[in-house]
């Protein structure tokens, strides 16, 4: 509740009535994947025991959101709807058919605070939005910090009667045949509490991330990634406990912070940016479509199970089934690997990440995959393939690969990158050599251009 602008607002204007409408249609194919599903139960139940704390309660409801919101407005008398603003696209839409709904019954009253500066304010000195993300972090450093985060309401006044309300579990945000989350509760503690909890360890810790963040054994990243895309914690109120860092890790962590808010720049420009790529190819003579035939099928479902006989590919695939969540280092791999040694096209791996990832956002997620796919506006070069044994080795990743791959867990530091074919019993050989895999991807990218 802490930096929370809405409920700030709210709390201030009179009896407020905390409302979560669980809209399951609205993404489209971009729906709440089946991790996301699992971060937002226990978030909405932690949510709502804070609520507990201060006599006030969550309400749930299922079904459209701009027609339940409206509803609820319109039998409790509500003079105001308080809420975050979002710009998915179809959260923008749903924005507009909630005012519309409200006529001149209930104002709606929308606030920034997901992101350190709204987006799209900021810009080129001829106006315009920024494409490129080196010139927009430049402009983002020159207006930080961010405004100063908001406390906790004082108090919460509650209404003389309370709506209806769904059962959370009624709802089935979490597996049960098979319960397959197991990896992901050890891995994970949900709520505003576990956020601030971790922005306190990180602050300890920021001074290791410029080199650390490459090293997948070691692991010195933040994982706020969730908590911030929850709203669980703000972005403003990471900025403002870790501006006063003098050293080269926090240097380098504000630049991720700011590329959070280049992602949302990104959609706020070209709404479909996660399913459309930008730059002009023949999309046919570069992918290798897995709808045309099974064993590129399989090579697609070979990649999503971790069995690519790449260890640092295979055990960033594995960690991220198990905790719905992948380092930084190896998604990049992970995903080079998709789209340059399979030419499976990115956006196959942009749907697994979204049903995958407990992070799962649409604007950080599509921007990421069309870096790495070299389709983007602003994106890697598709000739800058990464080599995922080289990686592996200069990242020290064979600790990493030895906790997600027990196959290898014997395997000495010599061999564990790149296992000899007679000493990798069960792990299944490599699907296509490097070079191999270099010379096709190189080939098919000139005939895409041709």
């Amino acid at each position: 509740m802490k930096d929370q602008p809405a409920l700030h607002a709210a709390a201030q204007a009179g009896p407020v009535i905390p409302v979560f409408v669980y809209d399951e249609e609205r993404g489209g194919d971009h729906a709440y994947g089946a991790a996301s599903k699992w971060w937002l139960h226990h978030s909405l139940e932690s949510f709502g025991r804070s609520l507990g704390k201060r006599r006030a309660k969550l309400v749930l409801r299922k079904g459209d959101a701009p027609q339940v919101l409206a509803a609820i407005a319109a039998q409790t008398g509500a003079a105001a709807i308080h809420a975050m603003r979002h710009y998915e696209p179809w959260w923008k839409e749903a924005e507009d058919e909630l005012r519309d709904a409200l006529g001149d019954e209930c104002e709606l009253c929308l606030y920034d605070g997901n992101y350190l500066l709204p987006p799209g304010s900021v810009t080129t000195n001829s106006g315009d939005p920024y494409k490129i993300y080196t010139p927009f972090s430049k402009a983002m450093l020159d207006r930080m910090p961010p405004r100063d985060p908001l406390p906790e309401p004082e108090t919460i006044h509650s209404p003389d009667d309370w709506p209806d309300s769904d059962d959370l579990e009624d709802w089935d945000l979490l597996p049960t045949k098979p319960d397959w989350a197991g990896g992901i509760r050890d891995f994970w503690e949900v709520g505003e509490d576990a956020a601030h909890d971790r922005l306190d360890w990180w602050a300890g810790e920021v001074e290791k991330y410029d080199d650390g963040r490459n090293l997948p054994s070691v692991d010195h990243t933040s994982r706020l990634s969730s908590h911030l895309h929850w709203g669980e914690i703000s972005p403003a109120t990471v900025w403002h406990r870790l501006k006063d860092k003098r050293s080269d890790g926090w240097k380098t962590f504000a630049k991720e912070v700011i590329w959070r808010d280049y992602t949302q720049n990104v959609i706020d420009q070209f709404p479909d940016y996660p399913r459309e790529s930008y730059r002009d190819y023949d999309e046919r003579t570069l992918w290798r479509n897995p709808k045309a035939g099974h064993l590129i099928a399989e090579d697609l479902e070979c990649w999503q199970r971790g069995m690519t006989g790449y260890p640092v590919v295979d055990a960033g695939m594995r960690q991220l089934w198990k905790t719905g969540w992948m380092h930084n280092r190896v998604r990049m791999i992970c995903a080079s690997f998709l789209v340059k040694h399979l030419l499976i096209d990115w956006r196959y791996g942009e749907r697994w990440y979204w049903d995958c990832l407990v992070d799962a956002d649409y604007g950080n997620n599509g921007v990421n995959w069309q870096w790495i796919s070299g389709t983007g506006v602003d994106s890697n070069m598709f000739s800058r393939i990464m080599a995922p044994l080289t990686q592996s080795e200069k990242f020290d990743a064979g600790d990493y690969i030895r906790e997600y791959v027990p196959e290898l867990a014997d395997m000495d530091d010599y061999c564990i990158h790149d296992p000899p074919d007679d000493r990798r019993g069960d792990y299944p050989v490599k699907m296509i050599a490097h070079k191999e895999a270099r010379e096709r991807a190189l080939e098919a990218y000139r005939a895409s251009k041709d």
